[in-house]
């Protein structure tokens, strides 16, 4: 890490199984392990959302391109990015279709059929999808040309309540992120210039990596009324007058995966929260020449039906491997405990237990380890969590002049 950040990060994306280059140029594949973690992100993410009051619905892929015109601000920002479709079914379209960059404009579209009235609202759908931007410098995980996202769009009566909505939103992401990614931000507004293209005001979680730069891991806008005035989303107030809605967004993405590669890992590889790792123990056997290795293979397999339940166990029985090779795997893998056992653990009841986030080896008794394994989870969540929250307070600084700034930079 401290020799070479960059090539260090896509050390660990490409050994730890996250993902792999595409044959597509700035594309990626998300491979299983990689594809885990975001299915536990979004498994968690999409409960806490739902608990808004948000539900679930699909949008095309697809986007006329006069829709993206309709806001001026919103087609200038994101024509740079947009993959544009001419032909289909062998012919040239009568008008083109732009691969979604994001979908304000199809769901506006939708929410103009949909909304008449103030009892219609709060209006509120998310989707999960892949997006499309086409990136100049991509980076796996990071930056890549199609990624996977989750994007939230809600309708309200009042400037108020669009408002409440998208800081609510930015609080369910800081929530998640502190709680169950171990990953401490900072939240406030952006500038005018670096704001979503076609939002009143954006709100971001921003992460500090361990190369000292920040990332922006999640945002909230307040769209105001623009997208309702350029696609006619009008209801009828309680005073039988037509008004247009208020509008927000808010979205989370698989960029969050390399978050956290880069807020937790070290030189052996990645490690992973327990709360969002899709194994929180392996259980490694070491089978010897002429050693009860029956014996050893049972007491393991007696661990991990014990350990089963919230707790993700994997018996690594693989006899092409050695053990010392398992562990090297595990570790660049992040599962955050190992546990080791062997002909000598067997004479005397235990275990040998290894945290992945301070490398400790410490022997437990056999019949301690359900206990040792959950307080050991939760000490590791926590001390991952504090770790990354001093690396942040230790490189954050208030500033009062552009000559204070250039020196600390």
């Amino acid at each position: 890490m401290s020799e070479d950040y960059s090539a260090w990060y896509n050390d660990i994306v490409l050994k730890a199984e996250l993902a792999d280059y595409a044959p597509v140029k700035g594309c990626m594949v998300i491979r299983p392990y990689g594809y885990a973690i975001w299915e536990n992100i979004q498994r968690i993410m999409d409960g806490m959302i739902k608990e808004t009051g948000a539900q679930n619905a699909y949008f095309p892929l697809l986007i006329p391109e006069s829709f993206m015109q309709r806001e001026a601000e919103h087609v200038e920002g994101f024509a740079p990015e947009c993959a544009v479709v001419t032909h289909g079914g062998g012919k040239k379209l009568e008008e083109p279709l732009m691969v979604r960059p994001t979908s304000e404009t199809i769901i506006c579209a939708m929410f103009a059929r949909w909304i008449q009235s103030w009892r219609d609202l709060p209006f509120m759908v998310n989707q999960w999808a892949n997006i499309v931007r086409w990136e100049m410098r991509p980076r796996l995980v990071l930056r890549t040309t199609e990624f996977l996202w989750q994007e939230g769009h809600t309708c309200h009566a009042t400037r108020e309540d669009a408002l409440e909505e998208a800081l609510k939103m930015l609080e369910v992401y800081r929530n998640f992120a502190e709680n169950y990614l171990a990953m401490p931000v900072l939240t406030g507004r952006k500038s005018a210039s670096e704001k979503f293209a076609g939002a009143a005001e954006t709100y971001p979680i921003e992460a500090m990596m361990q190369d000292g730069k920040a990332l922006q891991a999640g945002t909230s806008h307040l769209l105001s009324q623009d997208f309702a005035k350029a696609f006619n989303i009008q209801f009828q107030d309680r005073d039988g007058t037509l008004k247009y809605v208020w509008l927000t967004s808010w979205g989370i993405t698989t960029r969050l995966i390399g978050a956290l590669v880069m807020v937790h890992s070290d030189d052996r590889g990645l490690v992973l929260p327990p709360k969002i790792a899709p194994t929180h123990v392996v259980i490694i056997p070491i089978v010897k020449k002429d050693a009860d290795n029956a014996r050893v293979m049972e007491v393991c397999g007696n661990i991990k039906e014990g350990l089963s339940g919230d707790i993700s166990v994997l018996l690594d029985s693989r006899d092409q491997y050695t053990p010392g090779w398992k562990f090297n795997e595990w570790e660049q893998k992040g599962v955050p405990i190992r546990i080791e056992m062997g002909p000598r653990d067997l004479e005397s009841n235990s275990v040998v237990i290894c945290r992945r986030d301070t490398g400790e080896k410490k022997p437990y008794p056999v019949d301690e380890i359900e206990t040792v394994v959950d307080k050991l989870l939760e000490e590791i969540q926590t001390n991952l969590f504090e770790r990354a929250k001093k690396f942040l307070v230790e490189n954050t600084h208030d500033l009062d002049s552009y000559d204070k700034m250039k020196e600390i930079l």
